[in-house]
């Protein structure tokens, strides 16, 4: 495997780390977003539901035929758990080490895990689904179209459950997703076709909304009592400190502290589908 860029360290260990604060305060076993129904109240402590929903809509979309699953950017293997549960073939990719061995404390030999990225994938086992929750969009699409054609049976399926980007003006508070327009431009000369297609930016713009409340009333106020009692101690070093580091410290408030970063800002910059195509 090629060696890993910094965004590439830097997205795994973000991942690490909100998987173990999520399973310790929340009682969390997802890394995806959840799938906020009507009747679900919108507070931190119904995350863990909300998440459970969103495992659900994925196996509800699975076609009949399907009896073997590629789950690409499987997380720590909770929606893997829930499908061979339910008496499907699955197995795992992910290039971090620590979510691969989550996965096998779950799962032991009931899953075969691929360490790698998908573009790196080697492997001559083919699959009746290929899916990708929340993952399609770290993946160099022309690649992820050609293995998927590769490495599915033949009338095999492709599911993605993504974010994707519209073309509005303005910029937005979020990142992620590839840009929706390219994806359709590209998506129609490949060799799939389109079986069933959701949107479901309503269920899942109200994560924003909570992520949003939490930074803003919980983790912006912690940061800034912390480096209160710093400048107490400390006032000539966290002076500096802050000067020195004070574009990165800019960046990572508008990137993760601004009060855009809300359910109707996601709503006006993104699309998040579920998306089903067949091999053809």
């Amino acid at each position: 495997m090629t060696k890993k860029s910094k965004k590439e360290v830097s997205r795994e260990i973000g991942l690490e780390v909100g998987y173990l604060c999520g399973n310790y305060f929340l009682k969390m076993n997802h890394l995806h977003y959840g799938y906020w129904k009507d009747n679900l109240e919108l507070d931190i402590t119904n995350l863990h539901i909300a998440q459970d929903e969103y495992a659900e809509l994925i196996v509800s979309h699975i076609p009949q035929s399907v009896k073997t699953i590629l789950d690409v950017g499987c997380g720590t293997g909770q929606i893997d758990k829930l499908l061979i549960d339910r008496g499907y073939k699955v197995d795992c990719l992910s290039p971090s080490n620590y979510l691969n061995n989550k996965i096998r404390e779950l799962l032991g030999d009931k899953t075969n895990i691929y360490e790698s990225t998908y573009e790196d994938l080697q492997t001559e086992k083919k699959y009746d689904m290929i899916q990708f929750c929340e993952s399609f969009q770290y993946i160099d699409m022309e690649k992820a179209f050609s293995n998927t054609h590769k490495f599915l049976n033949k009338d095999g399926y492709m599911l993605i459950c993504d974010i994707f980007k519209k073309d509005v003006p303005g910029k937005c508070a979020f990142s992620g997703g590839h840009r929706l327009t390219r994806f359709d431009d590209m998506i129609k000369d490949k060799p799939f076709k389109l079986i069933d297609s959701l949107d479901i930016t309503e269920q899942t713009a109200p994560n924003m909304d909570l992520m949003n409340d939490v930074v803003q009333n919980v983790l912006r106020p912690a940061i800034d009592a912390g480096v209160r009692f710093s400048e107490s101690r400390q006032a000539t070093i966290v002076k500096f400190v802050k000067w020195l580091y004070r574009k990165k410290i800019e960046k990572l408030k508008r990137k993760y502290c601004s009060e855009n970063r809300t359910g109707e800002e996601f709503k006006k910059h993104k699309l998040y589908q579920l998306l089903l195509f067949q091999k053809v």
